[in-house]
């Protein structure tokens, strides 16, 4: 909620996500650190309605909506629930007009983790938003390559994009 205020006054906004995400019932959900899931269902109420994060975006009104998800991964949950997830990584979510939204894998597929710091398509990401001549959506389509030919076809980044114009960091 503080994010979408703070929206308000800028005609960018970009919100980048790394760490576990999931979906429910095609909804997608990114995990606080300190969620305490104990089931299925309390991940409607300890976890982040990632539409709900596209909507701060649409109230606030910005010209350029920029949602980078590094969270298509396993759920981690999965073993210890009776029922378990039978869908993988997270479900597509259309992107409003004048944004893109990144994800590190095709929807419903899993991202793989990296061998640093990061995971692999968040180290190729790195290393391409630095490029002054590359637009935004050049820079996902280098991200895209380069983890393509990193996991050896394995792991394939993915956009959704109703941008109309070019943007450059």
């Amino acid at each position: 909620d503080d994010f979408g205020e703070k929206l308000k006054n800028y005609e960018v906004g970009l919100f980048y996500y790394a760490g576990h995400g999931l979906q429910v019932d095609g909804t997608n959900y990114l995990l606080p650190v300190d969620a305490n899931l104990q089931s299925e269902k309390d991940v409607e109420y300890e976890c982040i309605d990632a539409g709900r994060v596209l909507s701060k975006f649409e109230i606030a009104g910005t010209k350029t909506s920029i949602i980078i998800l590094d969270a298509c991964r396993n759920n981690p949950f999965v073993k210890s629930w009776s029922r378990g997830i039978k869908d993988k990584g997270l479900a597509y979510l259309e992107a409003p007009p004048g944004a893109l939204v990144a994800y590190s894998t095709a929807p419903g597929s899993v991202a793989l983790d990296g061998s640093g710091l990061n995971g692999l398509y968040t180290e190729c990401l790195l290393q391409c938003l630095g490029d002054p001549e590359l637009n935004l959506i050049q820079v996902f389509q280098k991200v895209r390559k380069m983890v393509r030919e990193r996991s050896s076809g394995v792991q394939i980044p993915w956009e959704s994009t109703s941008m109309e114009g070019d943007f450059y960091f």
